[in-house]
């Protein structure tokens, strides 16, 4: 059996799993009448996710078709598919995955929690992609002040260009502030449809003239890491500083700074 053969029937016994673990309630769909199995039927699929029955149906036998990334999205909503399961669809179906939906998250897992807590005395904060600081330890309090600020305010970016006594600590805070807008760019790209994530950028372009101007650069920077200077007691000390993704689903990350030997 070739490779292709074997993701044909791969993802016809996974269309049908999927369908079989759902009931019609599940979907608003009445749920009178017998039904020989379970879950719900292929024509109840193929009508809610804007396909004929014979083409749904020659996709859950595994035949040679090309399905569409707008009908595999609407095949994931119907099936309830969560983001795992979405791009395994993808894969199994295109061979490449899907572009990843930008949702701005607000929970952080114990783990990651500790972990951030156990990094002491290096500063740790965890950002979501509107970079909300969800949470942070002692160290990073220290350097971003970010206790000082109502846990429903406490945005990096925002931060950044409305703090004064941030922007007091960060040593030549233009070329810094500059260079944290370009990354953040990046994210903003993944989550241009987002209401809150777009409320954040309007709010700023009204409040700050420094972000308007550079917002409207479009520069974008790639690294997520490198040195940051700030000014503790009168004396400029660097930190390094880099990300990890703890969460790619919902796309949350650990930052770390670590003082510079």
């Amino acid at each position: 059996m070739s490779k292709l053969e074997r993701t044909r029937e791969e993802l016809a016994t996974f269309l049908k799993t999927r369908r079989e673990r759902l009931s019609p309630a599940d979907l608003g769909l009445p749920t009178g009448g017998r039904r020989r199995t379970p879950g719900l039927r292929r024509e109840e699929v193929s009508a809610l996710s804007g396909v004929g029955l014979t083409w749904y149906t020659w996709l859950e036998q595994g035949r040679d078709i090309q399905a569409s990334s707008t009908f595999l999205d609407n095949l994931a909503k119907t099936l309830k598919l969560d983001a795992a399961e979405r791009r395994h669809l993808f894969l199994l179906a295109h061979n490449r995955l899907p572009a990843e939906p930008g949702k701005t998250f607000c929970q952080v897992q114990p783990l990651i929690l500790r972990l951030m807590n156990d990094l002491s005395p290096h500063g740790a904060f965890v950002l979501n992609l509107r970079w909300d600081v969800l949470a942070f330890n002692s160290p990073a309090d220290q350097l971003f002040g970010f206790d000082s600020h109502p846990a429903n305010q406490r945005n990096l970016l925002w931060m950044l260009f409305t703090d004064a006594s941030l922007r007091e600590r960060l040593h030549n805070w233009k070329n810094q502030a500059i260079q944290m807008l370009s990354s953040f760019r990046r994210d903003y790209a993944l989550a241009t449809q987002e209401s809150d994530i777009q409320a954040l950028v309007t709010n700023l372009q009204k409040t700050s003239p420094d972000f308007r101007e550079w917002w409207n650069r479009h520069d974008v920077h790639a690294p997520c890491h490198g040195t940051k200077t700030f000014t503790i007691n009168e004396q400029n000390i660097a930190f390094e500083h880099t990300s990890m993704t703890v969460d790619a689903d919902r796309h949350l990350r650990l930052v770390v700074y670590a003082r510079k030997d």
